[in-house]
């Protein structure tokens, strides 16, 4: 099986057939027919079952790795029992704890700031 990253989209050619029923069972892949290949969203879930299935591509690896540093740095923000706002939030009254919590993990989520800025424990 050979993979590739377009983008965030992954797309899979050479699945064998019972490669294909697994990844199908899973719905997080569409079959194209014109191009003959299985697409879908390179998210957490779906590099970690391909993981287990076949392995991964370096660049593909590199994907997964980089996504489980956000979704550890999300979940260490969650815990975090004394936010401070990574940056000066556009609100004229001061934010509550959990506030600046779901603030701070929208920003790691969408990228617009790095998983570093999170508290480390």
């Amino acid at each position: 099986m050979q993979m590739k990253l377009d983008g965030s989209t992954l797309i899979l050619t050479g699945v064998d057939t019972a490669q294909f029923v697994i990844i199908k069972s899973w719905n997080k892949m569409c079959w194209n027919a014109k191009l003959k290949r299985l697409e879908g969203t390179a998210d957490l879930e779906l590099l970690d079952k391909l993981a287990g299935l076949s392995g991964l591509q370096p660049p593909v690896a590199a994907r997964r790795r980089e996504l489980r540093r956000v979704l550890e740095a999300v979940d260490r923000e969650r815990v975090n029992p004394n936010p401070k706002p990574f940056y000066k939030y556009p609100v004229k009254l001061p934010l509550y704890a959990h506030q600046v919590r779901g603030a701070n993990m929208a920003l790691l989520e969408f990228g617009w700031a790095p998983p570093e800025r999170s508290v480390q424990k």
